[in-house]
């Protein structure tokens, strides 16, 4: 298993991934907007763009296949994380979250989890923050990591 950047040829497979799990997990609970929204988010060029700007893609490959990926926005916000569905539960959303940490700026990583997500991220070490939120369908949990000891 091996955590690196991810490159521009990586971006299609990065972004079938990120929409396969979301179909899976997230779609179900959402209405067609927030599919729709998440849809334009997760395009390869979608992608490209924001890791032209102050994003920081990680992907975890085996044997050369993405399977799974985190997106650190600004160094201080998870704005995605996907494991391929037949390879989820086997420490590699841990792995992606300890990667981005040693990359994060500041004291606190945040997320706005999706729902079906919350108790994963628990597992990871973040906490709740604040209500329930939406934005353009999407429905999520602001959640938050502290990085150092107070």
């Amino acid at each position: 298993m091996q955590i690196r950047e991810l490159t521009r040829d990586d971006l299609p497979s990065a972004s079938t991934l990120c929409m396969d799990a979301f179909m899976l997990a997230v779609a179900p609970s959402l209405p067609p907007q927030g599919v729709e929204t998440f849809s334009k988010l997760a395009d390869a060029a979608a992608f490209a763009e924001r890791m032209a700007g102050d994003n920081l893609m990680l992907g975890c490959l085996e044997d050369g296949v993405l399977t799974g990926l985190i997106e650190l926005k600004e160094g201080r916000h998870v704005a995605m994380l996907f494991v391929a569905p037949d390879c989820q539960r086997k420490g590699i959303g841990q792995r992606l979250i300890d990667a981005a940490m040693e990359h994060a700026r500041g004291d606190v990583l945040t997320v706005r989890a999706a729902l079906s997500s919350v108790k994963a991220y628990e597992r990871y070490g973040f906490i709740l923050t604040g209500e329930v939120g939406e934005f353009a369908g999407l429905i999520f949990q602001p959640m938050e990591k502290r990085l150092t000891s107070i």
